[in-house]
């Protein structure tokens, strides 16, 4: 049998990974200047063929035989790409010679065990045993500390765990550890300990402290493994970087318009829930800062569009956020709009962090005023231009990835003409609602009522619109799902198919049941949930999707429980004609709405279609390894990306695209993250924590569509979470969008964290008698999936029966 010759290495002279991770960790440690305990290396550790001088440096290391350890350093080991912790032995409290070749001998042996050669196996890994033997410290405690959380990606929190004494403690979870999560301030954000911490938060401090230092040096997260002694001296005992991180979930942010300005998730969070492609923030997201910048320029209070910044939203984390300090502008700039109404329109309260900007003086605020509220009644003229356009527009399907490329970047100008339309609707629909509001308040509490009787007023005033395109929408899938429930055969036949199936079952048939459903896609089904996302397919190319919730309603119609839409008159007899005039403006105002609303997202659904197939062009091209890769590209990356498609590819692209499989790799983890309702400067992730109760378990939001009802709650933080409803649930979401709309069929109540009175959810709510409770700023994380409530839409309360 051939052995191989053990060497022995110095620390010092370890410079680089070719004798394991483990070692090249402890070496570059020691020479950042950190405290590592003496150590030395075994290289190609083999028990048969020891150096000769082994006994000596190992009674150098330990004189009178103070205990060492053994740990392994195998080739790969630790390394970047896999860290193989755990799989092979350590050997602790070796107190002499003889025990030191035992340790050996066990370390090299767990190679060839069944966990290793597995791990191996599944790694791709093969490589030469070497081994650390390090003095051991005495420690009071020890743990692992993380520069980014390993669990959710954030960089921006250090994970420290730690238990009394020995850190394999830790790892063989034989006794109970403290855990910290430590932000970019030093400050503990969560802490979970047992009666007697490990630590004081000065060490914690201490530990967070040296690990950052030490990532700053290394240049990329590291999972570092430390000791504290009896007499209170950090030693470091082991560096590697974390190799289970996707990208950095905030290396697409744009830049802060500034430092002190506040930033929400509030009604932004309405029109775009949840983490976007960063194609869908280059493309949707500007075209609404395009938009609301207009608006700012058309108010006076900003000289003209600036076209490389993020000034009126800001991209965060993968999630988009309103600047709420540059939307102040208006409120210094017209009449009749303070910052404070400002903020209770925005986040349904008054925003303390938010600081007023100097009004400007009356003439110059007159004269804004009337020009913006021009622009908002005249946006009917801007409909009828939009519609002329869109009559003739079609879905970019140049075959070259140049022709295609411009074609698409033509269409993004119709596409920020359609985004700021529907700003000036929502203009136009926001001033009589806002007006009917306030004065309803004002009635009731003239009266001897309360606000909230004044704003539940209103919300009924505002319930009956005609032709409201979300509710006409759901009307016409309903009819289609009334039809196959009133034929058993082709109810029996739609629910026994998988769920895409089932739609082209139907879709491709000849009998008016079809032609139902053809009519329905050929009107709305460009619509769908996060429907300005490009990534996510709308209704028309999601079969499966569309099949589902159609299976959903028609299993409720089948159980006789489904929602109805009421045929009710608005009751406004008893208010003044100006009263009843500003409804009607107000109810008109949200169909209109509700209609550039759809003709918007019917140019994001073009766009969405044009870039996966350029995205389909560049992988045939190899330039991409897949399609959808290309919604993970900044839309001025892709010229280049194009520009190699015609030159046969590239090895210059190989960083742009391996970071776009970064920022693929991130989203998931961008989307499990929430935020404060408020943010001064950079929004930074939070724990979310409970909304404010009232007494008895009541949990207060705002009126949105009159009622009273009692049933079991459904949380659902996701529209795919939703296919759970079960008919006459309360559905309790974050936020609704369109694609949530045909669940409205089989609930009892709508509940949401955020929204607005005019938010989409109300409006379809309104239309189909739901009472609906919005902007409870929490009702997610304090209902639970089976609770009973009684939701009442009238005071915006919602109470937790038992």
């Amino acid at each position: 049998m051939t052995h191989l010759t053990t060497t022995l290495v110095e620390l010092a002279d370890v410079t680089d990974a070719r004798y394991g991770g483990k070692a090249l960790g402890l070496a570059e440690l020691r020479a950042a200047g950190f405290d590592v305990p003496a150590a030395f290396v075994l290289a190609d550790a083999d028990p048969e063929a020891l150096p000769p001088g082994l006994e000596q440096r190992y009674r150098e290391l330990a004189p009178e035989g103070q205990p060492v350890a053994v740990r392994s350093s195998a080739a790969g080991e630790d390394g970047v790409d896999s860290s193989f912790a755990g799989q092979y032995d350590s050997v602790l409290g070796v107190g002499d010679y003889e025990g030191l070749v035992a340790a050996i001998r066990q370390c090299v042996a767990s190679t060839g065990s069944e966990r290793a050669s597995a791990y191996q196996h599944d790694s791709g890994i093969t490589g030469t045993m070497h081994l650390v033997v390090q003095e051991m410290v005495d420690a009071r405690a020890a743990g692992v500390v993380f520069t980014a959380d390993p669990v959710s990606a954030r960089r921006d929190l250090a994970v420290v765990d730690a238990v009394c004494g020995l850190g394999e403690h830790l790892v063989d979870g034989s006794t109970a550890s403290d855990h910290y999560e430590v932000d970019q301030r030093g400050e503990i954000v969560a802490r979970v300990t047992p009666d007697r911490p490990a630590l004081g938060d000065d060490e914690v401090a201490e530990v967070v402290a040296g690990a950052r230092r030490a990532e700053s040096v290394w240049g990329r997260p590291l999972d570092l493994e430390w000791a504290i002694d009896r007499a209170g001296r950090l030693r470091w005992l082991q560096a590697r970087p974390i190799t289970t991180l996707p990208g950095d979930l905030s290396a697409m942010d744009s830049r802060l318009a500034g430092e002190e300005h506040v930033y929400t998730r509030c009604n932004i969070g309405e029109m775009m829930p949840g983490a976007f492609c960063p194609l869908t923030a280059s493309v949707s997201g500007q075209a609404i800062e395009y938009a609301m910048q207009t608006v700012q320029v058309v108010a006076g209070f900003q000289d003209a569009y600036v076209e490389d910044r993020w000034l009126q939203l800001g991209y965060f984390s993968g999630h988009l956020f309103l600047n709420m300090t540059e939307g102040t502008g208006l409120s210094s700039g017209i009449l009749g709009n303070s910052a404070d109404q400002y903020s209770m329109s925005i986040c349904g309260r008054v925003v303390d962090e938010l600081v007023p900007l100097p009004p400007k003086s009356f003439p110059v605020r007159l004269v804004n005023t009337v020009r913006l509220t021009t622009f908002a009644l005249t946006a009917s003229r801007a409909i009828r231009r939009l519609d002329d356009k869109l009559a003739g527009f079609r879905t970019p399907s140049a075959q070259e990835p140049e022709v295609l490329l411009a074609e698409l970047d033509a269409a993004l100008e119709l596409y920020f003409e359609a985004t700021l339309t529907h700003v000036r609707s929502s203009s136009r629909a926001a001033v009589p609602a806002n007006v009917l509001e306030q004065t309803m308040v004002k009635q009731a509490v003239k009266a001897g009522g309360t606000e909230e009787e004044g704003r539940a007023r209103a919300s009924a005033l505002l319930a009956g619109g005609t032709d409201v395109e979300s509710a006409v929408m759901l009307g016409q899938l309903d009819d289609v799902v009334g039809a196959l429930a009133g034929d058993a055969d082709a109810a029996q036949r739609f629910l026994g198919m998988a769920p895409a199936d089932a739609v082209a079952d139907v879709r491709d048939g000849d009998g008016p049941t079809s032609r139902a459903l053809r009519d329905f896609l050929a009107r709305h089904g460009h619509r769908g949930y996060r429907e300005l996302c490009l990534r996510d397919p709308s209704w028309g190319d999601d079969p499966d999707g569309l099949g589902t919730i159609m299976q959903a309603m028609l299993r409720a119609r089948q159980l006789g429980n489904r929602g109805e839409r009421p045929a009710r008159a608005v009751d406004d007899s008893d208010l003044p004609g100006s009263v009843r005039r500003i409804a009607r403006w107000a109810r008109w105002g949200a169909a209109g709405r509700e209609a550039t609303k759809s003709r918007m997202v019917l140019v994001a659904h073009h766009l969405s279609r044009g870039y996966r197939l350029l995205g389909q062009q560049l992988a045939e091209r190899g330039v991409l390894p897949d399609a959808d890769l290309v919604f993970f590209f900044d839309r001025t990356e892709l010229p280049a990306l194009v520009a190699a498609s015609g030159a046969g590819g590239g090895a210059d692209l190989a960083d742009m695209v391996s970071a776009a499989q970064s920022r693929r790799e991130a989203l998931p983890f961008q989307q499990r993250l929430e935020f404060p309702d408020v943010s001064v400067g950079r929004p930074v992730p939070c724990v979310p924590q409970p909304p404010p109760s009232g007494e008895d378990g009541v949990i207060v939001g705002r009126p949105a569509s009159s009622g009273v009802v009692e049933g079991v709650v459904r949380v659902a933080s996701t529209v795919s979470e939703a296919q759970a409803l079960q008919a006459g649930e309360v559905l309790v979401a974050p936020v609704t969008d369109v694609g949530w709309t045909p669940y409205f069929t089989l609930i009892a109540a709508l509940v949401t964290d955020i929204g607005s009175s005019v938010s989409h959810g109300a409006v379809v709510a309104r239309e189909y008698g739901l009472p609906c409770v919005v902007n409870t700023q929490g009702a997610t994380r304090v209902l639970r999936t089976g609770d009973r409530v009684r939701v009442d839409g009238d005071r915006g309360t919602v109470t937790l029966l038992d």
